[in-house]
């Protein structure tokens, strides 16, 4: 049986990962989105997550209940195994991933795409201001970071710049998805 792809979507702070991935999902009914589990504080939200404790977390990773998990900005990340089911069902799996750890996510499972989005500063600046998740110095070390790049070996990457209007994002990414032309 052929395993859906996995799409990671990265990108900076405020480039808007969680707004694409949910009008992915809408627009496109064959793509499903993983459910991460974090280790983020009550009263800090953000996507769709299943929130545990550190001490549940690491319980979990010694389990061995995690195809992928990493440590980024103070709190832990885990994709649960259930992701080798959803590859069976759906047309692709969206994940919101770590740029650090996509290397290693392609290691795992194997026929990976990385949509990596991009904004401008100014937007990135904007967005971060108005989410009013970090206060003025966490926004000043994100906007900072907006530049990193991608690690090097991988194999397909769709970079999307997500400054403009979200369906025209969307339509992009589609497109772009489509498997190439023999």
């Amino acid at each position: 049986m052929t395993l859906a792809p996995v799409i990671a979507v990265v990108g900076p702070s405020g480039v808007g990962k969680d707004s694409v991935m949910q009008a992915l999902v809408a627009k496109a009914p064959g793509i499903q989105r993983l459910r991460r589990v974090i280790t983020r504080p009550e009263g800090k939200e953000g996507e769709d997550f299943d929130r545990v404790s550190v001490e549940r977390f690491q319980q979990m990773e010694r389990d061995g209940a995690f195809a992928l998990s990493w440590p980024a900005h103070g709190l832990f990340y885990g994709v649960p195994n259930a992701i080798a089911q959803q590859r069976q069902e759906a047309d692709a799996v969206l994940v919101n991933l770590s740029r650090a750890v996509l290397v290693q996510a392609q290691e795992v499972f194997g026929d990976l795409i990385v949509i990596s989005l991009t904004a401008k500063a100014g937007v990135l600046a904007q967005r971060l201001s108005l989410r009013g998740r970090e206060n003025a110095g966490e926004q000043a070390r994100r906007l900072g970071r907006a530049k990193a790049p991608l690690p090097d070996g991988l194999n397909r990457i769709i970079e999307v710049d997500n400054s403009g209007a979200l369906k025209n994002t969307v339509a992009e990414i589609l497109l772009r998805l489509q498997p190439e032309s023999a």
